[in-house]
């Protein structure tokens, strides 16, 4: 043990010793008791004065407090919230109403504090129960949704046993052609220039750095290479995989692509 720890230790020991010697805290627990005592005779015969200038509303018996803003008949039984039954409110002398956490007037709706409650706080637990029962049942029910649409959205199985065939589908090339604003080519005319090299970093920091807080069109980022079509293309794909981990979302905006950066504590 280190010397400065030792001291430390054996100066709290000295001075829980000389507590424990102290008479008023080898006491203290005594009084806390005796106070506790004192308050809940003080809140018994509270109540007592309070209700014993009323009788229960169904038969005129004795009422007494057994719970929080409610009271009991000693005769039939009936429970009532003696603050509704009983009480009005000072500023129209209208009957009061039990909101969340206090009493309002039913007219004016300003709070009015309870001549029923000692030292509590107003809490209307069936209230809490329900908005409870609500919260869940709505969560429920969003998870079902998002697993509803999920399911939906599944594309179905292909099989790719043979070399997939652009002209197979009506206007795929020309609607290709349309995103990257070429002229409409033919497929022999396609080729792969293997001198020129896809770094798919150099383009996600690029698009990054063009990113604020407001989205931004696809045509809007400016290209890296002198090759319009070739830069369209690898901004693309390299779009595709920035949205795959989140790091932005893409958004159909006429013929255009609307790109949104997404903000959380991964990319922050």
């Amino acid at each position: 043990m280190k010397p400065k720890v030792m001291q430390k230790a054996v100066f709290d020991a000295s001075i829980q010793d000389k507590l424990a010697q102290n008479p008023l805290v080898r006491k203290i627990g005594a009084v806390i008791g005796r106070v506790g005592e004192f308050k809940k005779q003080a809140r018994k015969y509270y109540f007592e004065v309070v209700l014993s200038a009323h009788q229960c509303p169904s038969c005129g018996g004795r009422l007494r407090m057994t719970g929080q803003s409610q009271c009991t008949c000693s005769s039939c039984g009936n429970i009532l919230d003696p603050t509704i039954v009983f009480q009005k409110s000072s500023c129209c002398g209208a009957k009061l109403l039990r909101k969340t956490f206090h009493y309002a007037c039913s007219k004016c709706h300003n709070s009015v504090p309870s001549r029923f409650l000692f030292d509590e706080r107003v809490f209307d637990k069936s209230y809490f129960r329900e908005m409870m029962r609500e919260s869940r049942s709505r969560a429920k029910a969003k998870r079902e949704e998002i697993r509803r649409l999920l399911a939906g959205s599944r594309s179905g199985y292909l099989p790719l046993m043979e070399e997939p065939d652009l002209e197979a589908i009506p206007g795929l090339i020309q609607d290709l052609n349309a995103f990257v604003q070429q002229e409409s080519l033919e497929i022999g005319e396609f080729a792969f220039d293997s001198g020129c090299t896809f770094h798919m970093d150099d383009y996600r920091q690029r698009i990054l750095s063009s990113l604020s807080w407001n989205g931004i069109a696809f045509s809007e980022i400016a290209p890296i290479i002198d090759d319009c079509r070739q830069d369209k293309v690898w901004r693309f794909i390299t779009l595709v995989f920035m949205d795959h981990e989140r790091e932005l979302e893409l958004r159909q905006y006429g013929d255009d692509l609307l790109i949104q950066r997404i903000y959380n504590e991964a990319n922050a």
